[in-house]
């Protein structure tokens, strides 16, 4: 979902050519094996992974761990702006801008915030350059140039004036009345923010960024709305967005919430993958919907912020009395520190970067299991698993994967489809398929 709102507004406001993956059909001994009724899951599996090139498992690797160092960098990035606003007291003048402008406090946070974004998206802008336009290019998953990828910037920008102004007019509004407390109802703002965002998006903010149309009539629309009916999706079409102007990923969801819901994918899934394959991503994602995982994710993610919020509280008071003085911040409910704030948290999520991971990895699992069930193609499963190669590390360590991974690691993907397979390769349309 335009990754997940940038990253929930990153962080409450704290980025050569392609080697072509070999995803044709399993070969004739690979078929023989599954036709056979002493199916073995760990062959099944081994003859998938066997269609990955070792150059293009060489990439794809890199791809995937030199976004390891990139969370580093992101935070130590975040320190240095934070610094930069706060040790050049930028912050203090611009909240002393905001002050001489208006007398009305929900004003003056509102003329800070906006300052402080347009400051803050200029100081990564280097960063979010390196990240999202010129690595992408280098592992060729882009298809924009320059000014389309500027252009898409422009409109991440113009949403986070928007939203964050909101958002920070609020907080400090509740921090303002609740000076010992802010922490707890503050955490409770975020989660409320966080749930109307999610519900907007699908209607309001993804349709910035690729045109959405209903998908044509045709037996495979049909078929994926049959799913949804039949696992109680309250979706009436299906959608496709033109994700292939940005980027060669494939992708689909279900999003939205209240009403909001709705099914889609984009065109690089339905022109790159099989039936089975989108039937068996739908069903994925159709999982995430049946089984609560927004609802859940929230939950889960809400414990998390407030332990975050609670960190921020205790390091930024710390923070203050060593360094206010010296950064010209009054105190916590002052928006120039807000730096502070933003850089605290971002610390804080740095550390629980294997926690989130692990929330999100479960909640991925799940969905794959229920996928497996309701579309039940498994080898569709599989063959999407050896498409999301190009850009996610297959067969990762076990603690590499607990660190870094947010979804199951693509060679246990598909182990687990081959296993779904060996406990109903004598069912009738299971049979069928081979």
């Amino acid at each position: 979902m335009r990754r997940l709102i940038f990253a929930f507004l990153a962080v409450m406001l704290a980025a050569a050519p392609a080697v072509a993956v070999d995803t044709s059909k399993p070969d004739a001994n690979t078929a023989a094996a599954t036709a056979n009724p002493s199916f073995d899951a760990d062959a099944a599996t081994a003859a998938y992974m066997a269609h990955l090139p070792p150059q293009a498992m060489a990439r794809s690797d890199a791809y995937f761990e030199g976004g390891y160092w990139l969370i580093l960098w992101d935070c130590l990035w975040a320190l240095g702006v934070a610094w930069l606003l706060l040790g050049t007291r930028l912050s203090k003048r611009m909240r002393d801008l905001a002050e001489r402008i208006t007398r009305h406090k929900w004003l003056q946070t509102a003329f800070y915030a906006v300052q402080y974004i347009v400051s803050v998206t200029l100081l990564t802008l280097p960063l979010s350059v390196y990240e999202g336009f010129l690595r992408e290019h280098q592992y060729g998953l882009s298809n924009q140039d320059f000014g389309h990828w500027l252009g898409d910037q422009g409109k991440e920008l113009l949403v986070f004036l928007i939203l964050g102004t909101i958002l920070l007019a609020v907080m400090y509004a509740v921090i303002r009345k609740f000076t010992r407390s802010w922490w707890l109802w503050g955490a409770g703002v975020a989660l409320v923010f966080l749930v109307i965002v999610v519900t907007i998006a699908p209607v309001y903010i993804t349709p910035l960024f690729n045109i959405y149309k209903p998908l044509p009539e045709s037996q495979l629309k049909a078929q994926i709305l049959s799913l949804a009916r039949a696992n109680g999706v309250p979706a009436d079409n299906v959608y496709e967005f033109d994700a292939s102007k940005q980027s060669k990923r494939m992708s689909a969801n279900v999003s939205g919430m209240f009403g909001t819901t709705r099914i889609s994918m984009n065109d690089n899934l339905l022109n790159r993958g099989s039936a089975a394959e989108i039937k068996a991503v739908l069903g994925h994602e159709m999982g995430h919907y049946v089984l609560n995982h927004i609802y859940k994710g929230i939950v889960m993610f809400g414990l998390v912020i407030v332990l975050g919020f609670a960190f921020v509280h205790r390091g930024f008071d710390w923070s203050q009395r060593r360094w206010g003085e010296r950064w010209g911040i009054r105190g916590v409910a002052d928006v120039a520190g807000l730096p502070l704030l933003a850089v605290l948290f971002t610390l804080f999520m740095f550390v629980m970067t294997p926690v989130n991971n692990t929330i999100t990895r479960s909640m991925e699992a799940e969905a794959d299991i229920f996928g497996l069930n309701a579309a039940r193609q498994p080898d569709g499963f599989a063959q999407a698993a050896l498409h999301l190669s190009e850009y996610r590390k297959m067969h990762p360590g076990p603690v590499e994967e607990f660190i870094f991974f947010d979804h199951p690691s693509g060679w246990d993907r598909i182990h687990m489809a081959m296993v779904w397979k060996a406990e109903h390769i004598h069912d009738a349309d299971i049979a069928a398929q081979q």
